[in-house]
């Protein structure tokens, strides 16, 4: 059995502990149990990368080449797919991850036997307006699968968490689903960032937690970025790279912000993914410090001649 699910069935024991008790008490969390993902045979961290107009069939060929969905996913278990859908914008003005993309991950998942697979997002501008014009509620709701649900928060459903060696952020509140999850695949969107510099996978976490969100922002924000990323470690992080957003994100607004690349990344290695990711800004790892800081946490490689890059085409 890995660490990382190891962890899993400690921590919802622990939550089944809690409840049945009717503690109030924050769950403890051991980041020494975290673990990064599985390196290839070479002895590097795979990590898949393509370009493609048509983002399903990206999709699916790249995770293909990890293996298939199966190797991810298992028939009966439950599956969160976490995109960035918290902004008011369109597909193209590129704040919010491609429905396309979404709705193929959540399609594979499907396939391969998820008994269920959730989609959602703590959103920053109206929840209503975000999931309907960035297109992701529409694109779920056309799979047709009463296994596929994209739903609003539930303000009732907020964890608290002790993280027992976060160096900033001792304890939050997570989001159960995403923390109880079978399957966790974050899918974010890569884009400018006027705090960190750029959003990517690591920074998606801030989708899944409570409380006030600002306190991250207003110092030392990397360092508690990587200490939130101790609590739920993606199973699978595919970066929506079909547009970027180069300026004023994360919410941006103007088509001119906006560079098409039809790309995508793929790894089970969230900190390689967003080590990658950061070339398509010409910029290196070293540049974004919540990259650095997840890597010191051990929750991935951030040296890029570590990365088996996997070209597709």
């Amino acid at each position: 059995m890995s660490d990382s699910n190891l962890y899993r069935r400690q921590f919802l024991a622990r939550c089944v502990s809690t409840m049945a008790s009717g503690a109030l008490l924050p769950l403890i969390f051991d980041c020494s149990l975290a673990a990064a993902g599985e390196p290839a045979a070479s002895g590097k961290v795979p990590l898949v990368t393509g370009t493609g107009k048509d983002y399903g069939k990206l999709v699916a060929a790249a995770i293909e080449r990890l293996g298939g969905m199966k190797a991810f996913v298992k028939p009966g278990q439950k599956v969160v797919v976490k995109p960035n859908i918290g902004w008011d914008r369109s597909v193209e003005q590129g704040a919010n991850t491609h429905p396309a993309v979404v709705a193929a991950l959540v399609a594979l998942a499907l396939e391969a036997g998820a008994k269920e697979v959730q989609v959602f997002d703590r959103c920053c501008n109206d929840k209503v307006k975000s999931y309907r014009n960035s297109g992701v509620q529409a694109a779920i709701d056309d799979l047709k699968d009463d296994r596929a649900r994209c739903l609003h928060i539930d303000e009732r459903r907020w964890l608290p968490v002790d993280l027992a060696q976060g160096k900033l952020v001792q304890r939050w509140d997570f989001y159960r689903d995403a923390v109880e999850a079978d399957v966790y695949i974050n899918v974010p969107v890569a884009k400018h960032h006027g705090s960190t510099g750029l959003t990517l996978g690591l920074k998606n976490v801030m989708g899944i937690i409570g409380g006030n969100r600002g306190q991250i922002h207003k110092q030392d924000i990397h360092q508690k970025i990587a200490d939130l990323n101790l609590v739920r470690k993606p199973t699978l992080t595919v970066i929506d790279a079909s547009r970027i957003l180069t300026a004023h994100g994360p919410q941006g607004g103007s088509l001119s912000d906006v560079t098409w690349l039809d790309r995508i990344i793929v790894s089970a290695d969230p900190v390689a993914a967003d080590a990658y990711a950061t070339t398509l800004f010409g910029k290196k790892p070293g540049d974004i410090a919540y990259i650095g800081a997840a890597a010191a946490h051990n929750l991935g490689v951030a040296d890029l001649d570590r990365i088996d890059v996997i070209k597709l085409g």
